[in-house]
């Protein structure tokens, strides 16, 4: 009986589908190398996104699939990952120090966007990836206590500020340099500077995501990160209801005239679970994010229910992927990570990083 070829092989692999990219290995270029010894098979599979909490399960999914060939008796399946930079705006300058920002916006206060912002960067953190959370609403900073911080950040060198360290993430906000209770009464040109110094004279050490949470809006602070910060993804955040999905397409639009990716819509306070008795209903309406998803060719990166102990638990500083990570929420937000992060990684790559800077001297 003639052996399994590679040929074989890789059309099996052609029918498993990675969740995370709507796409097979073979499609995605995730697959490496296909070795065959016999009816011995063995996969190396590299993703683009950072899977701690789906690379046993989806080595299975593979596994399973390639021993139902005929002519293969084991099959040896390895999945890691490896997050490189992606490009981002045109003539937008990188910065030391970090490969990839993602910024998520509302477009509308009151729709739980930071508590978004934070689990989400927690829940990349969980899944294997090094990162970092820039607080960039300057009116009002609430990551400091959302992450159960009061810290100063200190400077080696007088000129740029290490960020705070807080449950492995690299964190800045405004709030870590001012008392809680401090209005900033400034106006929009002091804003976008102080957002500028923030991001650019903090020391960000070998980050694979930054994720900058926006304030709400269409303002100066969104038009200083769309012309001036390299953005290489967006994530739009809404309730179901129609007033909240009006200005999330507001903010679809304004990344879409800036040229920043929009990486997928997260429908947040999608269903309220009863604290007494369990009992789960729409009390804002249903389903309206992935409609808007559709309706612009977008991803739908899931749905994260109006749950008592994510407003808990962000209220005590433990943001829910830290405060209880084994849970069904955390669960719910890794699953968002990771489909952010994929979508990311399906992006062009970045490779200035990798040139040498040219320098002419005419001493």
């Amino acid at each position: 009986m003639s052996g399994v070829t590679e040929a074989q092989v890789k059309a099996a692999l052609a029918e498993v589908i990675d969740p995370n990219l709507d796409q097979s290995p073979v499609e995605a270029k995730t697959l490496k190398s296909v070795s065959i010894d016999g009816d011995q098979v063995r996969v190396a599979i590299t993703l683009g996104y950072p899977a701690k909490g789906f690379v046993e399960e989806f080595a299975a999914t593979v596994k399973t699939r390639l021993e139902s060939l005929e002519g293969v008796a084991d099959a040896q399946v390895s999945v890691d990952w490896k997050i490189v930079a992606h490009s981002a705006q045109q003539g937008v300058e990188p910065i030391p120090g970090i490969r990839n920002i993602i910024a998520v916006a509302s477009g509308k206060g009151g729709v739980g966007k930071s508590t978004l912002a934070v689990n989400l960067a927690l829940a990349l953190s969980a899944e294997g990836a090094r990162v970092g959370i820039l607080d960039a609403d300057i009116y009002g900073p609430s990551q400091p206590r959302m992450l159960g911080v009061n810290a100063k950040p200190e400077s080696e060198d007088g000129r740029r500020l290490k960020p705070i360290i807080a449950y492995h993430l690299q964190a800045m906000s405004i709030g870590f340099l001012v008392e809680e209770d401090t209005p900033m009464i400034w106006r929009g040109p002091m804003v976008t500077q102080a957002l500028e110094q923030l991001l650019k004279d903090t020391a960000w050490e070998d980050l694979d995501y930054l994720v900058i949470d926006l304030p709400p809006g269409t303002g100066d602070t969104q038009l200083t990160l769309a012309q001036k910060v390299p953005v290489s993804g967006s994530v739009i955040v809404s309730t179901p209801q129609d007033i909240a999905l009006l200005d999330a397409r507001k903010a679809f639009k304004m990344f879409e005239k800036v040229e920043v990716p929009v990486l997928g819509v997260v429908e947040n306070m999608s269903t309220h679970i009863c604290s007494q008795c369990g009992h789960e209903e729409h009390i804002f309406g249903e389903g309206g994010a992935q409609r808007m998803a559709e309706e612009f060719d977008l991803p739908y990166l899931g749905a994260v229910p109006l749950d008592i102990s994510i407003r808990e638990d962000t209220d005590k500083g433990q943001p829910t992927v830290v405060a209880d990570p084994d849970g069904r929420l955390a669960g719910i937000y890794r699953d968002i990570a990771r489909r952010a992060a994929a979508r990311l990684s399906r992006q062009k790559k970045d490779y200035s990083a990798a040139f040498p800077s040219i320098v002419v001297d005419n001493g």
